[in-house]
């Protein structure tokens, strides 16, 4: 498998990037093609002693789309941004997916324009896996389309419940549509015309409205939303774990020498604890609905998140997801006829 990294865009710059793909082909059965500034490249590959391993190669790319600059008007004049030259390597099938931790709007649109929507799909969605109780759930979407339409949730649903039986290998995986409120009557405009919709939708396990709460205390394996609320979902989940960890490490240190001890017994359990909830375990997310795998990353990923967004793009490339959410939408389209 060939993963195209672009290196570009990110809050660390491009060392966390590189030295997260030196990682990843050290673990993972791939090669990856860094896409950027091939002299702040070269020189970070030199600084670790990679810049001659046969499995990195080097794409330069002399421009960079900003987190505050418009992504489809960038995408569009910025032919040389290192997020489109990645795209085009995806297109021409030089590489079997791609990474990305620079600005997810200019991926988005890179996708887009550079790789085109599978057919039946209107709106591409993130889907983004979070820890829960009895495993993970799946959330979709997590910031791809901030506004909505019902069909579009619908889409959403049917996506997300292919991923999560592709990738995490959940059997008819549990759908539900975000709600302050369980009742079919409670919602917006938008989710109370998305209900019966999602309940006629006979490609997907429905089971109703859930909460936040759902999410993560597993009664659910996909959660349907619009990326406006999927994402503010993400970051409250990721900023509470972060927090949660936080005060543990505080009260143990403000306390006696038998906390001290005993914190010290739970030492691994608090280790496992954090690895669930670190989103740099997952690495990124799968942009849902292009016709290749694009793995959106955080733009404060490290080192370690890139390690593991390359392995989550070599196992999507490998599980053709996309494939499967183009069959079952090419299905879904021949039952309603």
């Amino acid at each position: 498998m060939k993963v195209a990294v672009d290196v570009m865009g990110t809050d660390y710059g491009p060392e966390e990037i590189v030295l997260g793909a030196i990682q990843a082909v050290k673990q993972h059965e791939c090669e990856v093609f860094l896409v950027g500034d091939s002299r702040q490249i070269e020189a970070v590959l030199k600084n670790y002693g990679e810049l001659n391993n046969n499995k990195i190669i080097i794409e330069h790319a002399g421009e960079v789309i900003g987190m505050s600059e418009h992504p489809s008007l960038s995408v569009k004049t910025k032919t040389d941004a290192s997020i489109v030259v990645a795209t085009r390597l995806l297109h021409t099938k030089t590489c079997d997916a791609l990474v990305s931790a620079g600005s997810t709007g200019a991926a988005v649109a890179a996708a887009l324009f550079g790789l085109g929507r599978i057919k039946g799909i209107e709106r591409p969605a993130i889907a983004t896996p979070i820890p829960s109780i009895t495993g993970t759930t799946v959330v979709v979407d997590s910031g791809a389309k901030v506004d909505a339409k019902p069909y579009h949730l619908v889409q959403n649903a049917v996506m997300g419940s292919i991923y999560a039986e592709s990738i995490l290998k959940i059997k008819n995986p549990r759908v539900g549509l975000l709600n302050i409120g369980e009742e079919e009557t409670k919602g917006n405009e938008q989710v109370l015309a998305a209900y019966p919709l999602l309940k006629a939708e006979g490609h997907i396990n429905f089971i109703g409205n859930v909460e936040g709460r759902d999410i993560t205390k597993g009664t659910v394996d996909v959660v349907v939303c619009d990326g406006f609320v999927g994402n503010v979902v993400l970051k409250v989940a990721e900023g509470l774990a972060d927090a949660i960890m936080t005060m543990i490490k505080r009260a143990i240190g403000q306390s006696g020498l038998l906390a001290k001890l005993g914190a010290l017994l739970i030492k691994p359990a608090l280790k496992s604890l954090k690895k669930s909830v670190d989103p740099a375990e997952y690495g990124g997310a799968l942009l849902l609905g292009v016709k290749a795998p694009v793995v959106i990353c955080h733009g404060s990923s490290k080192a370690k998140a890139i390690k593991n967004a390359v392995g989550v793009a070599v196992e999507f490339a490998k599980n053709d997801v996309i494939g499967h959410i183009g069959e079952s939408i090419v299905k879904k389209r021949k039952g309603n006829e």
